[in-house]
């Protein structure tokens, strides 16, 4: 398998899997960075055919996917000049995910679209960097189960669970592991009282304070739901029992998580918030290389503090710990009600504290199936989304029933 950048005299073969998007976009400015370390040889994306255009002219990819097959149509009529292969659908996301000769597939597509290209790509024995935090959430023991069997490395990009995966480079790692400490900026809401909830608008809940993210993802953090899909994926990535890790509110986001030892050690994990840390640190693997951001400074940073999260305010984050206990197909249903509710949000179709409303009531209707296959975890995404959006058009979320 291919390990660190230049260890075989030749430019890393990376393969971009939402390659508009915000992850997609600092990806690339870390590839510019570096352009004798790593070679751009495929890019996938949805609909957006001008930034694709852009991004091909400059990186000159062997293949580009569109999974919106007219647009592919569309990008492949502007492309005829260029030496590209242009290829729509899944089976083309997925053909460029697994392109001959990658060396690392990085994943940023949102949603629980990327666990076909991921589950391919970790079958050849690609690397996998990715912050599609879905793929671990619906599919945790398929995708370490293949990443197992092919001894293909999955390098997470989210700077809270690259935080725990470079804590836990020594040795022993998480053999002497005691407890996962996921920090959590607390969002642009973290100090709105509940009462203000009903009338707060996407603009508001847009604003993060530290972090520039894609809109799903911004107001996930909002709810805190985005920690809660974190807490199931480090409970796949690192083999953890789900009680082992607790999510700390830190609203200055410069430590980015921590761990605590069975010696009482804790190691922690600090830089300023900027995904083009975490990201170049999944492309360079284990080496390391300079980057394009701010140094962190503590003596200007000055105060680091530290709170419970408010699971009143924000349920959300409690609704993720109930789905990884009970396990099976619960963690899909929570992912697809979520996309749903907060697409629905971003639509002015529901208020926001009606997000955690429509999570939950989601939840309940489900008849939960414990070992689920894959076809049942995209099944039950299918009917969460198609559940979530009934309550949606009905104008009716019921307020959550007693467990």
């Amino acid at each position: 398998m291919p390990s660190s950048q230049q260890a075989n005299g030749r430019a890393k073969r990376i393969a971009l899997l939402g390659s508009t998007g915000s992850i997609g976009v600092s990806t690339l400015s870390v590839v510019d960075a570096h352009p004798d370390a790593f070679d751009v040889v495929a890019l996938a994306a949805n609909t957006s055919v001008d930034a694709v255009e852009r991004q091909a002219r400059q990186f000159r990819p062997e293949i580009v996917a569109m999974r919106d097959v007219d647009a592919a149509a569309e990008l492949k009529s502007r492309l005829t000049s260029e030496a590209i292969e242009v290829v729509g659908g899944l089976d083309g996301v997925i053909a460029a995910a697994t392109w001959p000769g990658v060396d690392l597939m990085l994943s940023g597509i949102v949603g629980g679209a990327g666990i076909l290209p991921t589950l391919e790509a970790l079958r050849q024995g690609i690397d996998i960097a990715f912050v599609n935090k879905e793929v671990l959430v619906l599919a945790g023991e398929l995708v370490m189960a293949a990443a197992k069997e092919s001894g293909a490395r999955i390098l997470p990009v989210d700077s809270e669970i690259s935080a725990v995966f470079q804590c836990l480079q020594d040795a022993h790692g998480v053999r002497d592991l005691r407890t996962i400490y996921l920090t959590a900026s607390g969002g642009p809401l973290r100090e709105t009282p509940a009462e203000a909830f009903p009338a707060i608008t996407p603009e508001e809940a847009l604003n993060h304070p530290n972090w520039d993210m894609g809109p799903k993802v911004t107001i996930d953090s909002a709810t805190l739901l985005n920690k809660g899909l974190e807490v199931i994926e480090a409970r796949w990535l690192f083999d953890v029992d789900i009680e082992r890790i607790r999510v700390v509110v830190h609203p200055q986001s410069i430590v980015h998580s921590y761990v605590e030892f069975v010696d009482g050690s804790v190691i922690a994990q600090l830089g300023v918030p900027d995904m083009r840390t975490p990201i170049q640190y999944a492309l360079t693997y284990p080496a390391r290389l300079p980057t394009p951001t701010d140094r962190l400074d503590l003596v200007e940073a000055a105060s680091l503090t530290f709170e419970e999260p408010d699971m009143e305010r924000f349920p959300c984050l409690g609704y993720a710990f109930d789905a990884a206990a009970a396990g099976g197909t619960m963690p899909a249903v929570l992912s697809g009600a979520d996309e749903v509710a907060v697409a629905a949000f971003l639509a002015r179709e529901i208020r926001f504290d009606e997000i955690p409303l429509l999570v939950h009531a989601t939840m309940q209707q489900h008849e939960l199936c414990a070992r689920p296959s894959l076809t049942e975890i995209l099944d039950a995404d299918a009917w969460a989304r198609k559940a979530a959006r009934a309550f949606v058009d009905s104008k009716a979320i019921p307020a959550p029933r007693p467990t």
